[in-house]
Order: C-alpha cells, then sequence, then structure tokens
C-alpha cells in the first residue's frame, strides 16, 4: 500500500483554515492512491514553538498571550472538531494519523495536551494518544497524559500506534507499544537531523516494525504577519524553523523514503505490512526474546482524573 507523509505547515495558530489545509492534503494524498496519510506532532494549529524562544520570567507575559491564542485554536474533541478530517477519512477511505493540540473539553476545560488521533478508513476515531510527558518548556503549554491512551490499535491497513516527539526516547513507552503486535509505529515529532533519525532506525529494527518520523517543514515565511511578536521571535525571515526530514524505515532498519529535508510536499512511498511481523522472527523484543523471568513491565491503562462525581 503507499503511505503519505505530511510535509506542509498548517496556518499557523489558526484552527479553522488549517483544518481546511488538512483536508485539501488528505484529499491530495488519496488522490495519489494512498491508503495511509500521517501528520507531524501538534500540526494542527501548529507546535508553540515560541515557548524555546521567550525568555523565562521575562517573557513570561508574551508567553501567557500566545497561549491564550493557542489555546483558542486548539482541538475540543467534546466538540467533535476533528469532524471534517474524520468525513475526509471516509471519504476517501483513508487511516490517518493526526497531531494536534488537544484542548481538555470535559474536565477543567482550559489545560492543553499533545496528542496524536488515529482516524480509521470509516471516520472512526479509534485512539487519542496524549503525550505522557512534555519535554522542558513545553511543561509550560501542555499537560500529562496517562497511560489509557497508550494503544496499537487495529484499522483499515494494519496495527498503528504513536509516540510523540521524546516520548521515542522512554524505552517502557516504546515496549509498551511492541507488546501490542504493532504493525505501524508512527511517531509525530518536531524534532528532527541525523539523532532523531538514527533514533527512528533504532525502533525500526528494536520493534520490527514500519517507523514513519515527522516533523512540520516551516519557515518564517509561513507565520502569519498578525501572530504577536512575530518579528522578535523570527528576526530571520529566510529561517528555517524546522526541516521537516520526514521519513519512512523498513522494518529491522534501513531506509525505505525520505528523509525530506528543507522541503514541503507529500512524502510517498510503498510499504508491505506484513513485512514487520515476518521481520521478527530474528528478534522479537516482547516475544520469544523477552525474558520475563528477569524482566517485566507494568503498564497502568486506568484514566486519570482529579475529580470524581459520586451520586
Amino acid at each position: 500500500m503507499k503511505v503519505a507523509v505530511v510535509q506542509q505547515p498548517p496556518v499557523y495558530l489558526d484552527k479553522a483554515k488549517s483544518i481546511e489545509r488538512a483536508v485539501e492534503l488528505i484529499g491530495e494524498a488519496a488522490g495519489g492512491g494512498c491508503s495511509l496519510i500521517v501528520f507531524p506532532e501538534t500540526w494542527l494549529p501548529g507546535y508553540p514553538t515560541f515557548v524555546w524562544r521567550l525568555p523565562p520570567g521575562a517573557g513570561m507575559t508574551k508567553t501567557d498571550e500566545l497561549f491564550a491564542l493557542a489555546q483558542a485554536n486548539s482541538v475540543n474533541l467534546a466538540k467533535d472538531d476533528l469532524a471534517p478530517v474524520k468525513e475526509a477519512a471516509r471519504e476517501h477511505g483513508v487511516v490517518i494519523v493526526l497531531g494536534h493540540q488537544e484542548l481538555d473539553g470535559t474536565v477543567s476545560g482550559s489545560t492543553l495536551y499533545n496528542s496524536a488521533a488515529i482516524i480509521d478508513a470509516d471516520g472512526t476515531l479509534l485512539n487519542n494518544h496524549r503525550k505522557l510527558m512534555p519535554t522542558n518548556p513545553e511543561r509550560m503549554v501542555w499537560g500529562f497524559g496517562d497511560g489509557s491512551t497508550l494503544n496499537v490499535v487495529d484499522t483499515a491497513v494494519g496495527r498503528i500506534g504513536s509516540l510523540i516527539c521524546w516520548e521515542n526516547y522512554m524505552p517502557l513507552a516504546r515496549a509498551a507499544l511492541y507488546a501490542q503486535n504493532i504493525d505501524i509505529y508512527t511517531a509525530p515529532t518536531w524534532d528532527s537531523g541525523q539523532t532523531w533519525l538514527a533514533t527512528m532506525q533504532h525502533i525500526a529494527r528494536e520493534g520490527g516494525c514500519w517507523v514513519i518520523g515527522c516533523a512540520t517543514a516551516i519557515e518564517a515565511a509561513d507565520i502569519p504577519e498578525t501572530l504577536p511578536y512575530r518579528d522578535e521571535l523570527f528576526p530571520n525571515a529566510d529561517e528555517w524553523i524546522n526541516a521537516g526530514d520526514a521519513v519512512v524505515y523498513r522494518p529491522f532498519g534501513g531506509v525505505q523514503a525520505g528523509p525530506m529535508h528543507r522541503e514541503k510536499g507529500l512524502l510517498i512511498t510503498d510499504i508491505d505490512v506484513d513485512a514487520a511481523r515476518a521481520s521478527r522472527r530474528k528478534f522479537d523484543v516482547c516475544g520469544h526474546y523477552a525474558r520475563p523471568d528477569v524482566f517485566r513491565l507494568n503498564v497502568n491503562r486506568k484514566p486519570q482524573t482529579p475529580v470524581v462525581f459520586e451520586e
């Protein structure tokens, strides 16, 4: 089957226009015969790179203002904000992995999460993984996910799971996915470069699965002029804010396609889903190569909530 990895920027911090762009990109990929389409980390409505560019303390007021803008443009699943994307999946019969910034619409109504949605070819939202551990200044923007979303799910194209950005450096989180018979491992990210690509190849070898890594390829010229503090955040008009480096690795290692560096478009390649399970004959980290008499992982899948209402 054909896979498309999106390496186009969203309309930065504009949820409505970014959803429109996502639907267009889905149609373009589906028109090229793709059955699986993968978007980068918080592609919708855009990664909050401002937290890395504003100094702690001195930039707090500016961070608050930009956070409020990001919050107003985040995805509320309780209001079915992904309905147009789900409808595009159903219309074209494609599976979609979409990195998005999620607003908690059911408890606090305020906290944001870094999430990855897996949408099946019939438009069903099968899983919405919330990043377990935001990294460094990301903790000024996002809350922590829990084990209830650490799932590999059956889709029309195979069993798919996601870990987001530096979660992929967490060996126990990876093991939790490997233990669920994973075919396609997606790693939406903001990271790029040789160190990240080496991690993607390692995971393909360790997990015996297809690995898709993708960050948002975006230039300073892609940031709207209306963004508060734009010139302070992005003073170099020619800057590549992120090079993208979309890539697909084969089970047990080896590049299938990419990396797509400082280039916008769709990275499209063919993959044989069945090759994942066959590759684990040599090394099956949660099968014949495991030693449960020596090592054992316990995963708490209970949803964590600060308030329980009892009637």
